[in-house]
């Protein structure tokens, strides 16, 4: 017996080194073309990657689209060039430890640093006192509910006074409530391109800690929603198996009555915007026009 695991042993040392120096896959013309579409800004001497998009003329509307877990934000790809025609500036960014942004390790990754990274963007890009509107996924959901949480005094100002920015929040395939299903693991999808993700053995430092971060800090982050009156919207695709229907939206509706929604088709699951780009983009334009 111990020989056959000595053997086993033996061919398993170089078979892993052999796969920790494979060189990552070639990118698709797609990925290349939309890398080369973007830049790059510097968060604490880490690399992070952005895209800014000039679009409709006559329009100062801005939108910033925060992805999900495990992609990038060339999630939004499909659905960018309809954006580009109603906003005046379309931006996405890739998450430190996602897509062409810098992946450091061992790194204690939390969706608060996220959010710096997003506010550090907006700096960068001289748009930090400028009418946002927020367009979030999956993690980038939790990204957007701390920065909700950090805009609270300021837009409670705002709808005051009409003198400090304005946020508008729409949320798609949302994880707000701990034990309704998000926790099941990320959702394989045929549409979903993968690459560039940080894999790391070291839970207590990996992106995968947002788990618990969501757990923990619930509170905060639900609370955020319950509190505001940023107007809210979620998009919503029935087949969802991380967000189960109709029991996720039914507990939705319930928690935060005031926020719409949009059902798409019944066929719609965990990436709408890449399953059904045309009624995605509908119903995220119905709702920023009803305003």
């Amino acid at each position: 017996m111990k020989e056959w695991w000595l053997q086993v042993g033996l061919l398993g040392v170089p078979l892993l080194a052999v796969y920790l120096h494979i060189p990552p896959p070639q990118l698709s013309p797609a990925l290349r073309s939309w890398k080369s579409s973007g830049s790059f800004f510097t968060y604490k001497d880490l690399n992070i990657f952005y895209r800014d998009s000039s679009g409709a003329v006559g329009s100062s509307d801005i939108v910033v689209l925060l992805h999900g877990f495990p992609t990038s934000s060339y999630d939004w790809s499909k659905i960018w060039e309809g954006l580009t025609q109603r906003f005046h500036r379309v931006i996405a960014l890739d998450f430190l430890g996602f897509g062409f942004s810098d992946k450091p390790r061992p790194h204690g990754y939390s969706i608060f640093e996220q959010a710096t990274i997003v506010e550090g963007l907006l700096r960068h890009l001289g748009l930090r006192h400028q009418r946002i509107n927020l367009l979030s996924h999956d993690y980038g959901d939790t990204v957007a509910q701390e920065l909700l949480h950090r805009s609270l005094p300021p837009l409670l100002a705002l709808f005051l006074s009409g003198s400090l920015p304005q946020l508008l929040l729409c949320l798609s395939k949302s994880h707000f409530f701990p034990g309704l299903g998000q926790f099941l693991g990320p959702t394989r999808s045929p549409h979903r391109q993968n690459f560039g993700i940080l894999h790391n053995n070291n839970f207590s430092f990996s992106i995968l800690q947002y788990i618990n971060q969501r757990k923990k800090h619930r509170e905060r982050w639900v609370g955020a929603l319950m509190s505001t009156s940023v107007p809210l919207h979620l998009i919503y695709g029935p087949l969802d198996p991380v967000n189960p229907h109709p029991e996720f939206l039914q507990l939705y509706k319930k928690v935060l009555p005031m926020s719409t929604v949009s059902v798409l088709d019944d066929h719609i699951s965990h990436y709408p915007q890449l399953e059904d780009p045309t009624g995605f983009l509908n119903a995220y334009l119905n709702f920023i026009n009803s305003f």
